[in-house]
């Protein structure tokens, strides 16, 4: 099911599932959703709270989050920013007004865990950039790829090839994210089938042993041997130990997709980097990995 489409006018909440947030730090991209996309912003209690490296208690971040989800004038929920914290919220959260009434729940990197629980209600929410780094340098397409899908406007994306894609077409529904989360969430109400689905992956400051560790799970837990397609994004600042691991990030992902035949692509603008452009998760779509570049596109027809 997908939320409806934003409209001028519209009211949206910010709330910080996780860590704690500067207030100062989102007051630019706040006044640009009011002052240009044209939108009432409300702001939650987590934003102006702190619980050592939280927004407030897990109880002030569940109620912030459940008064967002419960109140029908607000049409868009975004976290403030990710670090730590949201999966500690999502058992007590009763989503079943926000089940009969959608609305677009926004966010990545830890918000991993609440966009994974939410496909698991057969509902839509939207992978992509958050307040706190609305106007980086380098970011304006994740900007803009944001509000156009925030406002309705058909998925469309194109990116240049590269040498280790693995060829192919695929159809399927959108999920995904950060890697360490959705290893996390493994065996939770909140993990997803992966069966049948397009698969994107990005993560950031991890060692690479780790990344390694993290894909060999997936693959002993059945998560990629019936995957459609597998989307590889920005794996950012990884580190390594003393003795080098031997290989890069992109490699460990190769390997362990090798005895597969679905189509795989690499170095995708998702992630922790400027360039994350908006994913949205639960969307039919349809994966081409072509020799003259990759095409990530809304499916026009309703998958079987």
């Amino acid at each position: 099911m997908r939320p409806t489409p934003l409209q001028k006018g519209d009211s949206l909440g910010i709330v910080a599932l996780a860590c704690k947030v500067d207030f100062e730090a989102l007051k630019p991209a706040i006044e640009l959703m009011e002052e240009v996309w044209g939108l009432k912003v409300i702001i939650g209690d987590s934003v102006m709270s702190e619980y050592h490296q939280f927004a407030g208690t897990d109880n002030v971040r569940a109620n912030d989050f459940q008064v967002m989800l419960d109140n029908p004038e607000i049409k868009a929920i975004f976290s403030a920013r990710g670090g730590y914290g949201s999966s500690r919220l999502l058992d007590f959260i009763d989503f079943s007004i926000f089940q009969k009434s959608p609305k677009w729940v926004v966010g990545f990197s830890d918000i991993t865990a609440v966009l994974s629980h939410i496909h698991t209600l057969n509902i839509e929410s939207l992978h992509a950039t958050m307040p706190k780094l609305f106007l980086q340098e380098g970011g304006e397409y994740s900007l803009e790829s944001l509000k156009k899908i925030l406002f309705g406007e058909i998925l469309n994306y194109e990116v240049n090839s590269q040498e280790m894609n693995r060829l192919g077409f695929a159809k399927g529904q959108l999920i995904g994210g950060n890697l360490a989360i959705l290893s996390h969430i493994f065996g939770s109400k909140s993990d997803i089938n992966y069966d049948g689905k397009i698969l994107f992956l990005e993560d950031v400051n991890e060692y690479l042993y780790s990344i390694d560790r993290m894909m060999i799970q997936l693959k002993r837990a059945g998560k990629l041997q019936n995957l459609a397609g597998l989307i590889v994004g920005h794996f950012s600042d990884c580190q390594d130990n003393n003795v080098p691991f031997g290989k890069t990030a992109n490699e460990i992902i190769q390997e362990a997709v090798a005895d597969y035949d679905f189509p795989v692509c690499y170095g995708f603008p998702v992630g922790h980097e400027p360039e994350n452009w908006a994913m949205p998760v639960g969307r039919d779509v349809i994966l081409e990995v072509k020799t003259d570049g990759v095409f990530l596109k809304e499916a026009t027809e309703a998958l079987s």
